[in-house]
């Protein structure tokens, strides 16, 4: 058996964020601690959007959760996708406009989302090392101890049939990650145009596409499958490189300072030299 693509899943996972935020950095310079704003501005999001996900679908049960009608899963999904939409976007138009004042360039939006997005491809690849670590753990039978015998067998059967999986399905995590980072970056430059041509609607623009792109793969993954539900995501993804390279703008240039001229030779003093002037200049 072979951990291999389950460890370079997560590996993937928490350094393609890294890199892109580095290769934004060696390219626009706009500054580190604008993905750290991003990286921030997600935690932040997720602390409404979360227990307000469970109070809508756990709580009070408002939306209906069987996926098995299709009628249910279109509901479920679009409930989903606009949640996640809004808690998000919205924090993004908070960021940009109370805090990351001075981020109004192409460069600077997309360190931004780079942040945004990578903490989330960041965090989520350390939980799903620390998921693997554990389940190897019990694959080579370190708990067995600790797990009641009668449930040993059940854990066991399902530990192998995570690790039997073809590595291209285990490695699908991976690249669900770069077309979530893709998205993160359109979505991050839409909200700065909010600000940069003064409209409103860029806004509901970056919803509408955050929304779309996680409701389709809430619908594509229960109808189909994981292959059609990356498929489709990739779409999304392809829709949001065209958006980046569209909003794209040269950054701004420092103007430069006229030279000063140099320095030419100090005119000679011309000075009569007699007794009277001698005298004045002795120290008394």
């Amino acid at each position: 058996m072979s951990y291999w693509p389950y460890f370079l899943n997560a590996f993937l996972m928490i350094a393609m964020p890294i890199v892109l935020a580095r290769w934004i950095a060696a390219r626009r310079r706009p500054g580190w601690e604008l993905a750290g704003m991003g990286a921030l501005t997600f935690v932040l999001s997720q602390v409404g959007h979360i227990p307000f996900n469970w109070l809508v679908l756990q709580r009070f049960a408002l939306i209906p959760t069987d996926v098995t009608v299709f009628g249910n899963l279109l509901i479920y999904a679009a409930f989903l996708g606009l949640s996640s939409g809004v808690f998000e976007e919205g924090a993004r138009y908070l960021t940009y406009r109370y805090w990351a004042t001075e981020a109004r360039t192409w460069g600077k939006g997309l360190m931004l989302g780079a942040g945004h997005g990578g903490i989330e491809s960041l965090l989520l690849g350390v939980l799903v090392a620390i998921n693997y670590v554990a389940m190897a753990a019990i694959d080579r039978g370190v708990w067995m101890p600790d797990i009641p015998a009668e449930q040993w067998p059940l854990v066991q059967a399902q530990v192998t049939a995570v690790f039997n999986a073809p590595w291209y399905l285990i490695l699908l995590g991976a690249v669900e990650r770069l077309f979530a980072l893709c998205l993160h970056l359109a979505a991050s430059l839409l909200v700065m145009q909010v600000f940069v041509r003064r409209q409103k609607r860029w806004l509901l623009a970056a919803i509408g596409l955050h929304g779309v792109a996680n409701g389709v793969a809430v619908v594509t993954a229960v109808t189909w499958n994981a292959y059609i539900s990356e498929l489709a995501l990739a779409g999304v993804a392809l829709l949001s490189v065209g958006i980046i390279f569209a909003l794209r703008t040269p950054e701004p240039v420092e103007p430069e300072l006229p030279l000063l001229p140099e320095p030419g030779p100090a005119p000679a003093l011309q000075m009569d030299v007699t007794a009277e002037s001698l005298e004045n200049s002795r120290y008394t």
